[in-house]
C-alpha cells in the first residue's frame, strides 16, 4: 500500500464532519470516521479507483454519508485534498496546493 496525507484543510473538515455527526447521534462521528477510513484505505491499494474530479485530482463518495473524499495521486502517495460536501459550494477545494 503507498503512503497517504491530508491536506491542514481536509483534516479540518473530517473533524468538523466528525464532530456534527458525532452531535446529532452517539456513535455516528465514530461511524463516518470510520468510512473515511475505509475509503482511504481503498485508495491506498487502487489509487485510480476514483472518478476524475478536474485535471489532477479524482474523488470516491463515501455510502451512508453526502461527502466525497477528493485526492491526488502521485506516483509513491495519497494526498486527500478535501473531505467536501455534496451538496455545498461544488469545487472549493480546487485552489488548494
Amino acid at each position: 500500500m503507498i503512503a497517504y496525507s491530508f491536506h491542514p484543510e481536509a483534516q479540518a473538515e473530517l473533524e468538523d464532519a466528525a464532530l456534527f455527526y458525532e452531535s446529532r447521534m452517539d456513535g455516528l462521528g465514530n461511524t463516518f470516521a470510520n468510512e473515511v477510513a475505509r475509503v482511504i484505505s481503498l485508495l491506498r491499494r487502487f489509487p485510480d479507483a476514483g472518478a476524475p474530479a478536474g485535471r489532477a485530482s479524482r474523488r470516491v463518495l463515501l455510502d451512508r454519508f453526502p461527502y466525497a473524499v477528493v485526492y491526488r495521486h502521485a506516483p509513491d502517495a495519497i494526498e486527500v485534498i478535501a473531505l467536501a460536501h455534496q451538496r455545498r459550494r461544488p469545487g472549493y477545494w480546487r485552489a488548494r496546493r
